[in-house]
């Protein structure tokens, strides 16, 4: 059973560091080309709902980044 979870555990890594790699190349291809597949304005979407929502975004933004911080 614990070699299963290592084994999720490990794919879920990978897949998160894709997924991360592929936000960054498209807030750089968004710079570079007038953001055709418009992730900057997902972004900023996203970081306006956070903040529409006052404390509860606040700390929800806080629970994000903290459970990040913690898989590294």
């Amino acid at each position: 059973m614990k070699d299963a979870l290592v084994l999720i555990t490990g794919w879920l890594n990978n897949i998160t560091d894709v997924l991360k790699a592929l936000i960054a190349l498209g807030v750089a291809i968004g710079i570079l080309f007038n953001d055709p597949f418009n992730v900057i304005a997902g972004i900023g979407s996203l970081m306006s709902q956070f903040g529409d929502a006052g404390i509860a975004g606040l700390i929800a933004l806080l629970l994000i980044v903290s459970m990040y911080n913690k898989g590294k």
